[in-house]
């Protein structure tokens, strides 16, 4: 009787030693990109929190027809008076009957968000606000700071430079 014996089918170990190179190489390279992509997205989630919060201060001042100030707040009950805001916004009237907090990333790489003034004030009636310049900053400093800039008629925008048209600084 004569066995013909089949060769199996598979892989070497040179060939797939080459390709988990490859895949570490493609990794490698990845993760520079996937860091940057992250640091935007919590960028982006810090203006856009800044941004709602001075549209909420303009909002409220209107409907309520009360002043509303807009200011930094470590326990979401009272105004810091800093000018560092990264541990949370709080909205308030003068009357102290109404507060809101608003939480920002709690996370120690966290981007900070800091104000030139200590506290914005939203009047009613009139639609005159403080004016104010809130950067929000990374690790990444300066190059990839964006403010949230509030004119005297309380509309924001966000801007890669200061009010004045220099660079921001963290």
């Amino acid at each position: 009787m004569i066995v013909s014996l089949r060769h199996a089918a598979g892989h070497t170990l040179p060939e797939l030693l080459s390709v988990l190179g490859i895949a570490a190489i493609l990794a490698a390279a990845a993760v520079p990109l996937f860091s940057t992509l992250l640091l935007d997205s919590r960028m982006n989630a810090a203006v856009a929190t800044a941004m709602h919060a001075v549209n909420l201060a303009r909002q409220f001042s209107t409907t309520r027809g009360a002043t509303i100030r807009l200011c930094g707040s470590a326990n979401q009950l009272d105004c810091s008076g800093a000018a560092d805001w990264s541990a949370g916004l709080l909205l308030a009237d003068d009357s102290g009957l109404f507060r809101q907090g608003l939480g920002l990333a709690g996370r120690a790489d966290a981007p900070r968000l800091r104000s030139n003034r200590a506290i914005l004030s939203f009047e009613a009636g009139t639609g005159f606000a403080t004016p104010a310049t809130l950067v929000v900053c990374d690790r990444r400093g300066s190059r990839a700071a964006r403010a949230v800039i509030v004119s005297r008629a309380g509309r924001p925008r966000t801007s890669l430079r200061d009010a004045s048209d220099g660079a921001l600084a963290c």
